[in-house]
């Protein structure tokens, strides 16, 4: 189907409707008034009512009425864009339509999900969570905090492939294959304790990730917080991805020592700066916190000096030490590290002063600029990476950090000085050579001009335009913003706070995303959905540049999309095998039956069931509920998969289709029967 067209003509209607008047209200910035709630449900006219009618009934305003019809996706129509965005704590990633902000899926990425059977201790899902948690010697990790969904990039540009995310306590990197929106793989990052920032290089070469807070040595290893200077380190870690096979490969993966600040938002460069990656950093202060020991709460000891630093490193230099098999290089946790001694002394690492407490480290699309943000400067400072590159190669230093990373001279690098407003974040980019910060304090989004080649050198870095959101805003996201060819025309904003912005269900609000249309010279808010979980961050694709099945290949095995899978099992095929330590079921599912539909085993035994789903028809999943024993399983159309359990107590347990599939549905089940020992 095509992306929907707008109904022009009923959009003129309805704006020329006379009864309507005045402008509408496009959010407010903290401390602002705020516009008279519209509380109650909304009364619908009924079929046959004029426009006038309906817009009255839903006490629309001109500008409100507009945005209405421009955002409406009508049933059977595609929206534009579709947005992956992160679900924070609730480990999962949500697909979003652009610019209906309509829910499409879910994808349970770090956290169980019962709807696609993930995780349920006896499936693949639980296999990869057990595989990718935080330690052997700690229970599976079953909860995450999703971080920076990013998509698969060819020549820099989104290629729809693959979708990446982080997990901020744990320090684990998740694969994602968009042909079936299921994650494949789970790593956890060698050496880390907690990453926070993930992107990927222009040809998704690397799944590059920054440490958050630092680490003595990974999980296991302790040192006291008294040593944390000389004993704790961050890292930048630059996970190999094998395309073909859709994984990570850690034998092929290095990382970088960095000092124990913490590493917070990081990004690769683009065209003149591709060699190199930035991350900001945080707490170069060393603090340690401990407001009950007599030191001051970590929230000011580490807000104490008044730059951080923006972490430049040569990442082609380093990759060249790695092949080169220096060494120099340390083998510790798995992967390859270059120690922070012999990043400095290679010149793998220089420091560029950053305001405090910053929350923002972005590229311009060229590569031309990075700009970052500081928290409790009103400003976004852009740096020149041509000034960067001579300020190294000419050695023009302020000073060395207590490492001996030399710290770049601040006036020799710095390009412009934006004011924006207050708490400045995040920047994204559109097709125009403008950008866009937020802003979380002044809960509003600040446009400003580029410096050139976007705009000229008197028309660029200046702010152009301003909008408030409802309450705070965190990040914020534009199509292809992270690409070296952004798309302009939406912004949506992921705000933190959402208050009285829907009706209260309880203490725990849901956050909000804002939808904001660019096309203009002025930003217009034209939409806004609650969202699940914190919005961390998203990334933005046209529709039609995601390739994704609708039925696998027969037989497939969607854990490693080969087909035939080795345990598919072929109509006609079906059987019940005694194994030496139990039963192995080789089942095949389709409308309406399971077959076999009874199993016999004894109590103890360890029980395996490859279940394949011979439909071939779009949207013929199948589902497969064992009661008792807390195993569940969604199978597609076309796929094969395994569940492995022990058949731990006695009984007769029914399984049934759990995915409504027919007219006979309620009749697909069968038995599960363990005889006592």
């Amino acid at each position: 189907m095509k992306p929907r067209t707008r109904p022009l003509h009923l959009l003129a209607t309805v704006i020329s409707l006379s009864f309507l008047g005045g402008a509408a209200t496009t959010g407010c910035r903290a401390g602002k008034s705020r516009p008279a709630a519209k509380p109650g449900a909304v009364a619908t006219p009924g079929e046959g009512a004029s426009l006038e009618a309906i817009a009255q009934a839903h006490n629309l305003d001109p500008a409100e009425a507009r945005a209405a019809l421009e955002v409406y996706t009508p049933p059977g129509r595609y929206d534009e864009f579709t947005m992956f965005s992160s679900g924070g704590h609730s480990g999962s990633v949500y697909v979003v339509g652009i610019p209906s902000l309509r829910l499409l899926k879910e994808i349970p990425v770090f956290s169980p999900n019962t709807w696609q059977g993930w995780g349920q201790g006896a499936d693949e899902g639980d296999k990869i969570l057990r595989e990718g948690s935080f330690s052997p010697n700690l229970p599976t990790q079953t909860w995450g905090d999703l971080h920076h969904p990013q998509l698969s990039l060819t020549k820099g540009d989104y290629d729809g492939q693959f979708l990446f995310a982080s997990d901020k306590p744990t320090g684990r990197v998740a694969v994602i294959d968009l042909r079936d929106f299921h994650t494949k793989q789970i790593v956890k990052t060698p050496n880390t304790i907690s990453d926070h920032a993930l992107f990927v290089m222009e040809n998704t070469e690397y799944v590059v990730t920054a440490t958050f807070q630092p680490s003595p040595g990974g999980p296991g290893v302790y040192a006291p917080l008294e040593t944390y200077k000389d004993r704790y380190r961050g890292a930048i870690t630059f996970h190999k991805f094998d395309r073909a096979a859709g994984r990570i490969v850690l034998a092929q993966s290095f990382q970088i020592e960095l000092p124990p600040y913490f590493q917070d938002l990081a990004i690769g460069g683009k065209g003149p700066s591709k060699d190199y990656i930035f991350t900001n950093s945080l707490n170069t202060e060393l603090s340690t916190g401990g407001n009950l020991e007599g030191r001051p709460p970590f929230e000011i000891g580490a807000s104490r000096n008044e730059m951080d630093y923006m972490h430049v490193i040569n990442w082609r230099r380093a990759e060249a030490l790695v092949l080169s098999g220096s060494p120099k290089l340390v083998e510790k946790g798995g992967i390859k590290v270059i120690p922070l001694e012999v990043a400095r002394d290679e010149g793998l690492l220089h420091f560029v002063p950053e305001s405090k407490s910053p929350h923002g480290c972005d590229v311009a699309p060229g590569g031309e600029y990075i700009l970052t943000s500081g928290k409790l400067d009103p400003h976004v400072t852009a740096y020149s990476f041509a000034k960067i590159k001579k300020a190294i190669d000419e050695k023009n230093y302020e000073k060395l950090d207590p490492y001996g990373i030399p710290i770049l001279n601040y006036d020799a690098v710095k390009e412009a000085y934006i004011e924006v407003g207050l708490g400045p974040l995040h920047t994204v980019f559109d097709d125009k050579g403008n950008g866009y910060t937020s802003l979380f304090l002044d809960s509003a989004v600040a446009k400003f001009t580029l410096g050139p080649p976007y705009h000229s050198a008197a028309e660029g870095w200046k702010l152009v335009d301003k909008i408030d959101i409802n309450y705070n805003i965190g990040h914020l996201q534009t199509p292809g913003s992270n690409t070296v060819r952004p798309r302009g025309r939406y912004l949506v904003a992921l705000n933190k706070w959402v208050v009285d912005r829907h009706p209260a269900m309880g203490p725990l609000h849901p956050q909000n995303t804002q939808l904001i249309d660019l096309s203009g010279d002025k930003m217009r808010l034209v939409n806004e959905a609650p969202s699940i979980g914190e919005p961390h961050n998203a990334t933005i694709i046209e529709t039609d540049r995601i390739a994704a099945w609708v039925t696998y290949p027969a037989l497939t095995d969607p854990a490693t999309m080969q087909t035939p899978a080795a345990n598919a099992t072929k109509q006609g095929d079906e059987r019940i095998e005694k194994t030496a330590d139990g039963v192995h079921v080789h089942m095949v599912v389709i409308r309406s039956q399971y077959k076999p539909d009874t199993i016999r085993v004894k109590q103890g035994d360890r029980v395996v069931i490859d279940i394949t789903n011979a439909e071939s028809a779009r949207d013929a999943t199948h589902g497969f509920g064992l009661h008792g024993y807390n195993v569940t399983a969604s199978i597609d159309p076309g796929a094969t998969q395994r569940i492995e359990f022990i058949a731990s107590q006695p009984g007769a347990y029914p399984f049934y289709c759990t995915e409504f599939c027919s007219a006979l549905h309620m009749e697909m089940a069968g038995w599960f029967m363990v005889e006592p020992r």
